[in-house]
């Protein structure tokens, strides 16, 4: 995908980014779920697409995303100028410890990230990408510090990665005291073997629950639960 994405709500101009809009953003996007979060955090927002998609979920929540990449969180506020929903849409182009060592009193009902994949992994050829994907433990050890500090007592916290990285972070997420409430497994097709997790951490220590969330029915047919999900964003469901 390249260019403008055009939802139906807003539309997503993706070019002043290395990581386009892909499939792991937009399940994210529409499957983080709080009730009537006041205040959301987008870690790492990218092109600002969830950002968007909550904003369009939310329509009282107040919505801060930071953006390490300069490039990206400059085509983010772009995007978030452009929509229906930019009075709500607030980006701050630094990490997150800078973020929060410049607001150390923000706290949120709701916090999402599709945060890089990959730990102490080889880097990828464009370095734009190895930034965007590309990470070591500290980073995660950050984050989740950084989480646990600055959610709210009642709040949630979303996050979609690999599988085997997601079992790593629920460790490093009890170890601050935030629990896994809840794991969505995902798999291109019903047989074959998951490749992202969607966890939802909080700091109530209760029985996870698990489900399961297929992308295709077939070969280039999205299954339905898919097109259901989708279908209050994408113009072709």
């Amino acid at each position: 995908m390249s260019g403008i994405f055009q939802f139906k709500q807003f539309s997503v101009d993706q070019s002043g980014c290395a990581m386009k809009i892909n499939t792991d953003g937009v399940l994210l996007g529409a499957i983080a779920a709080e009730d009537n979060p006041g205040r959301i955090l987008d870690v790492g927002t990218g092109t600002g697409v969830i950002a968007l998609m909550l904003a369009q979920r939310f329509v009282n929540a107040e919505i801060d995303a930071v953006e390490i990449d300069i490039s990206a969180a400059e085509t983010a506020a772009k995007n978030f100028k452009s929509s229906a929903f930019s009075e709500r849409l607030h980006i701050f182009p630094n990490g997150i410890e800078t973020f929060f060592d410049e607001h150390p009193d923000y706290k949120y009902d709701l916090i999402i990230s599709n945060p890089p994949f990959y730990i102490n992994s080889l880097e990828s050829p464009k370095a734009k990408k190895t930034l965007a994907k590309h990470t070591d433990a500290d980073f995660f050890e950050g984050l989740i510090k950084n989480i646990a500090e600055h959610l709210s007592l009642k709040g949630l916290c979303w996050l979609i990665l690999p599988v085997q990285t997601a079992t790593l972070i629920k460790d490093l997420a009890m170890q601050n005291d935030l629990y896994p409430q809840k794991t969505i497994v995902i798999r291109s097709f019903e047989n074959s073997e998951p490749h992202r997790a969607i966890v939802c951490f909080g700091f109530k220590d209760v029985l996870p629950q698990t489900a399961n969330f297929t992308i295709y029915e077939a070969e280039g047919i999205y299954s339905d639960e898919y097109k259901t999900l989708l279908q209050p964003y994408f113009l072709n469901f």
